[in-house]
């Protein structure tokens, strides 16, 4: 006879899987924790396995629970579409608010016009940015962040990205530089750089091509967003370099600063939209996701 199956330990492992803590996994189901450990009693029962193991002050899942975690969101998709409501999904009667996490010029260029196309595609739903984190904080698989626009990275293994477009590096200088109409490989060492890094870079595709060239360039600043290099770009001699995507919220508000192109054999940065495989079958992201992609497809 076959073993009757709970879906409800289906869903605690998935769970489990996904934050591999079990205190995590309990709140997510609004449980106490020694009753999620119950559960994951159950589920080691159920499946003939230990499921998760202590690996120091962490759980580490069994080549067992790896080989279950590829199927439990095929498994769980299904079940959710199965009690999905009959119709087409409308976004003009969605009301929801999505979590957005972009840097901060970026938000400023793009908001704007996603905030249109919301507002006549969906009314009665909203954006909400927020900036980039100075750490990888898994807010993505934690559902603190329904989706992030960026620059591609390496993801944790089950996140998802789509490609949104490329772009590459140019930068900015103050009116009336000594640089300007004189850009050379080697002009551009002979004034400091200030590198935009939220993780305190100093060096990157720039300095790579330049050390092809036998040059350095001297990073005299780094910091963590791009509106203070700005502002100290506009009184020094600082050479600002920056996305070509960045510069196009600059350049609409008017500041006292030239564009220049960078004489160098640069690799593209690609952009890309990126989330949970928890939302990939939910009608509402997979709107927005279609919009976001649709909505740079006609800036192109």
């Amino acid at each position: 006879m076959p073993q009757k199956i709970d879906f409800n330990l289906i869903y605690a492992l998935n769970l489990l899987l996904e934050e591999g803590s079990v205190n995590a996994a309990a709140e997510k189901m609004n449980l106490s924790a020694p009753a999620m450990s119950r559960i994951l009693g159950r589920i080691r029962e159920q499946f003939n396995d230990p499921i998760m193991v202590r690996a120091g002050r962490n759980l580490v899942p069994t080549p067992r629970a790896l080989e279950l975690k590829q199927q439990l969101g095929h498994i769980i998709a299904q079940a959710e579409a199965l009690v999905e409501p009959n119709g087409a999904f409308d976004p003009h009667t969605l009301e929801r608010t999505f979590v957005i996490r972009a840097n901060d010029i970026f938000i400023g260029a793009l908001g704007g016009g996603l905030l249109e196309m919301l507002r006549e595609m969906a009314p009665l739903s909203s954006l909400k940015f927020i900036a980039e984190s100075d750490i990888d904080d898994d807010a993505l698989r934690s559902g603190k962040v329904d989706l992030v626009i960026g620059s591609s990275r390496n993801w944790h293994p089950e996140i998802k990205a789509q490609s949104l477009f490329t772009s590459t590096f140019q930068a900015l200088v103050r009116e009336g530089h000594p640089i300007i109409g004189q850009v050379t490989p080697e002009t551009l060492t002979d004034y400091p750089h200030i590198s935009v890094s939220r993780r305190g870079l100093t060096q990157g595709p720039i300095d790579d091509a330049l050390r092809d060239l036998g040059l350095v360039r001297k990073v005299a600043l780094t910091l963590p967003g791009f509106h203070s290099a700005m502002m100290l770009t506009m009184k020094s001699d600082y050479i600002l370099p920056l996305p070509r995507h960045v510069l196009q919220g600059v350049s609409s508000i008017n500041l006292p600063l030239v564009e220049i192109d960078l004489p160098l054999e640069l690799e593209s940065v690609f952009i890309v939209q990126a989330w949970h495989p928890r939302l990939d079958r939910d009608p509402a992201h997979q709107w927005l996701r279609h919009t976001i992609k649709q909505y740079f497809l006609n800036r192109e």
